[in-house]
């Protein structure tokens, strides 16, 4: 069975996520839909993944609840912005920040989060310099923003992957 579905739980998503977006269902989309549901998985087992050491799942939590505070307060902050509320303050900017994460999946999260946070978005790392260069939609002090990600985000992202 393992041979067949290496990832079962995958192939049955892909497969209910294939037949609703292809909604309604019909014979040629239901057997895309398990052609799909077999295939990746396969794909997925050729670049074996290596399993996620979460080694705080309180501080993970803690994470979360911040990162959600963030966004919520970056949503409002945003929409000040464009709703034109704080007028002529407003200044754009790139901030390059030294990280000392290394870990791939710390790394992807920090990515997702400064992505999903609005007005910030992760552009460039370079890994041989450990350089990440962000883009803030309301730039007002690069050492500021150094400091955010690196004690906000980085720091217990270090803690919860190494």
């Amino acid at each position: 069975m393992n041979r067949i579905l290496p990832y079962p739980v995958l192939s049955a998503a892909l497969g209910v996520t294939w037949l609703l977006l292809n909604a309604p269902p019909t014979p040629g989309s239901i057997l895309l839909a398990l052609m799909v549901g077999l295939a990746v998985p396969h794909v997925m087992r050729a670049l074996r993944p290596r399993a996620v050491r979460v080694r705080a799942p309180g501080l993970l939590a803690r994470l979360a609840v911040i990162v959600l505070y963030d966004m919520v307060r970056s949503n409002i902050d945003v929409a000040r912005i464009i709703l034109g509320l704080r007028r002529g303050e407003r200044r754009t900017g790139f901030v390059a920040i030294p990280l000392d994460l290394r870990e791939p999946f710390g790394l992807a999260v920090l990515s997702i989060i400064l992505t999903a946070t609005p007005g910030t978005l992760w552009v460039q790392y370079d890994s041989d310099t450990g350089r990440l260069l962000m883009h803030v939609l309301d730039y007002t002090d690069g050492d500021a923003w150094i400091r955010r990600v690196k004690d906000r985000y980085e720091r217990p992202l270090m803690e919860i992957f190494a």
